[in-house]
């Protein structure tokens, strides 16, 4: 038996299952968490890539301009910099929450790895992805 279809009846197919990947993607767009990691995981391939990590606040400092503060996070397998731009510190701190408050406290962080004169480090692009454990 021949089935024979024709080219407007495989466009619709076609169509049919673009739409149905598309709203799978967009439904599970919500459930896809990033990855938590140790810090020693953390490698130059990983740039651009959303994870979590979780330590302990060892040094909290400011930029030269103000314009960006840097969180030093150790997790008992190494330490990387967080960092907070202007913008997020100030959503954090209307919080009622001082950057400084965080030193020596246990946190957790999701934020893009990021390289910065060869050194790897995190960026924290929205204040709720801090919380202080």
């Amino acid at each position: 038996m021949v089935f024979i279809v024709e080219d407007e009846k495989i466009f619709k197919i076609a169509i049919f299952i673009a739409l149905v990947g598309l709203i799978g993607m967009i439904i599970s767009a919500g459930s896809i968490t990033p990855r938590e990691v140790k810090i020693k995981e953390i490698n130059k391939g990983m740039i651009d890539e959303k994870i979590t990590v979780t330590g302990f606040v060892e040094d909290i400092k400011k930029s030269k301009t103000g314009r960006a503060s840097f969180i030093t996070l150790n997790d008992g397998t190494g330490r990387i910099t967080i960092v907070i731009f202007e913008s997020v510190k100030n959503e954090i701190e209307r919080s009622n929450l001082n950057m400084e408050m965080l030193k020596y406290k246990k946190i957790k962080i999701t934020g893009k790895v990021s390289e910065y004169k060869g050194s790897t480090e995190i960026i924290l692009e929205e204040p709720q992805n801090l919380k202080i454990l």
